[in-house]
């Protein structure tokens, strides 16, 4: 897909009553607190009236916190009196009250480290002999080999958003150039998530990102 056809990036909420809302970035600066007048919204008791604000800078962009009480945790570490750039699946922890995840409008960037044997979760995978096990149960018979390179490609991105273009590059590797339609994507994300649904029909896996793409949640 072209650069004008992607979407503005997004904060996702990970947890909590709201989670998997995306808040879009559609404008060069968004202000995140508890005041009714900031442009993300967060109604939780620890967070400032304005905690932080999320701005365009060059084509980047970059999360300062604006003096808040509680403070601001970017993966993990505590932002201090300055301003970080945001990089795709960044994790944001407001007073630690809220974590929200930053999806930028590129494709899924590339895994950071070593993929470890085990995954934690309901489902894994027997990655040498595409076996899939959900709450230890094989799922019989064995995926297609699109439906298990999908769910490898969301697996191995534990738990990130993954966007369309990615799926395509990673399942369809050969027809990249030819392209694939939006509707043979979505066909293949459900019939996976009924093959998903004949151990454990009561979670749902693969969530939708609305105007980004999809992403594995293991509950």
């Amino acid at each position: 897909m072209s650069d004008a056809k992607r979407s503005a990036p997004s904060l996702i909420v990970l947890d909590g009553p709201n989670a998997n809302h995306a808040y879009s970035i559609d404008k060069s600066e968004v202000v995140i607190g508890r005041e009714d007048t900031c442009d993300i919204v967060l109604n939780e008791r620890q967070i400032s009236r304005e905690h932080v604000r999320i701005f365009e800078s060059d084509g980047r962009f970059f999360i300062e916190d604006k003096g808040s009480r509680n403070g601001t945790w970017i993966n993990g570490k505590k932002l201090e009196n300055a301003t970080q750039e945001l990089y795709d699946n960044d994790e944001i922890h407001i007073a630690l009250a809220v974590r929200l995840q930053f999806v930028g409008s590129g494709a899924t960037a590339p895994l950071p480290f070593e993929v470890p044997e085990t995954l934690n979760g309901r489902l894994k995978l027997d990655r040498e002999a595409r076996r899939v096990f959900i709450q230890d149960q094989e799922l019989d018979p064995p995926l297609s080999l699109p439906q298990y390179r999908l769910l490898e490609l969301l697996y191995l991105h534990a738990g990130r958003v993954c966007t369309r273009e990615t799926v395509v590059e990673t399942v369809w590797p050969d027809v990249v150039g030819e392209g694939v339609s939006e509707q043979a994507i979505d066909a293949l994300v459900r019939r996976l998530r009924d093959r998903l649904a004949e151990i454990d029909p009561d979670h749902q896996y693969i969530v939708t990102m609305r105007g980004h793409g999809f992403r594995l949640d293991q509950g």
